[in-house]
C-alpha cells in the first residue's frame, strides 16, 4: 500500500498557510491537472491527490486533526482507548440469572434522522469546486422550551412509574434461582421523567420545525450523482441525541460543449 504524502505537500504551501494562500493553490493544481486537460498517465491520481489534500485543509476541524495527529487524524486511525464501547450488556446477562444490579441508565437518547437535498451545480463549478448556500427544513430544539418539552419555569415530575431510574424491574424465582427482568419504562420512555404541563409551542416534544440556510462545500472534480455529507445538519435527535446527518446529491449541469 502506498504511503500517502503530506497534504501541505502535495499542495506545495507551508503549514503556516492561509485559508486564502491554500484555495489559491488548489486552482493552480486543480486546473494543471484536470485530466480534460492533461493527458499524462498520472494526472488523474495527481488530480484526485490534490482534491484530497483541500479537502482536509480548507476545513478547519479536519485541518486541525490533521495537523495534531498527521493522516490518522482524518482517516479515523485515531482512537481513544475503549471511548464509546458498551460493555453493559454482560451486566444484564448477569443481572438475568443471578438477580444482580445494572447500573446502565436508559435515557430514551434517539439520533435524529438523515436529511437529503438535490442540488444542481454547473460544469465549471464542478471541475473547481464552490460553496453553496441551501435552504432547507429540519426539525431542531424548540425555542421557547430549549428542548426540554415543558411550559417555561416548570420543570418535569418524576416518573411514578420509575422512580425517575427510567427502567422497569419485575424480579420471579425460578428452577435456577431468581431472576430480574429489566426493560425500559413505558411510561416516561426511559427518560425518567414524565412533563405533566407540556409546552404549547411544540406540544411537550421538545422540537420544531424550522427553515435554515446551511452552507455546502463541495470540492473540486466531482461527478454528477456524487453525494456530499454535512455532518450533524440534520434533524435533531429526540432527548439530547445527536443530529442526523445532511446528504447533498449533486446533478451536474451539461456545458455548451466540454464534456
Amino acid at each position: 500500500m502506498t504511503e500517502k504524502r503530506d497534504y501541505y505537500e502535495v499542495l506545495e504551501v507551508n503549514r503556516q498557510a492561509t485559508d486564502e494562500d491554500i484555495k489559491k493553490a488548489y486552482r493552480k493544481l486543480a486546473f494543471q491537472y484536470h485530466p480534460d486537460r492533461n493527458k499524462d498517465k498520472d494526472a488523474e491520481a495527481k488530480f484526485k491527490e490534490v482534491n484530497e489534500s483541500y479537502e482536509v485543509l480548507s476545513d478547519s476541524q479536519k485541518r486541525a486533526g490533521y495537523d495534531r495527529y498527521g493522516h490518522a487524524g482524518v482517516d479515523g486511525g485515531f482512537t481513544r482507548g475503549f471511548e464509546g464501547v458498551d460493555f453493559g450488556g454482560f451486566g444484564d446477562i448477569f443481572d438475568a440469572f443471578f438477580g444482580g444490579t445494572s447500573r446502565r441508565h436508559r435515557s430514551g437518547a434517539e439520533r435524529g434522522s438523515d436529511l437529503r437535498y438535490g442540488l444542481e451545480i454547473t460544469f465549471e463549478e464542478a471541475a473547481f469546486g464552490c460553496d453553496k448556500e441551501i435552504e432547507i427544513g429540519r426539525v431542531e430544539r424548540c425555542s421557547i422550551c430549549s428542548g426540554i418539552g415543558s411550559e417555561p419555569g416548570i420543570d418535569p415530575e418524576k416518573c411514578p412509574n420509575c422512580g425517575g431510574t427510567g427502567e422497569v424491574r419485575r424480579t420471579q424465582h425460578g428452577l435456577f434461582g431468581q431472576f430480574t427482568n429489566i426493560t425500559t419504562c413505558e411510561q416516561c420512555s426511559g427518560r425518567g421523567r414524565v412533563i405533566t404541563h407540556p409546552c404549547k409551542q411544540c406540544r411537550g416534544i421538545g422540537r420544531e420545525q424550522k427553515v435554515r440556510n446551511v452552507m455546502v462545500r463541495i470540492p473540486g472534480g466531482v461527478d454528477d450523482g456524487n453525494t456530499v455529507r454535512l455532518s450533524g445538519e440534520g434533524n435533531r435527535g429526540v432527548a439530547g441525541g445527536p443530529s442526523g446527518n445532511l446528504f447533498v446529491t449533486l446533478s451536474v449541469l451539461d456545458h455548451e460543449f466540454l464534456r
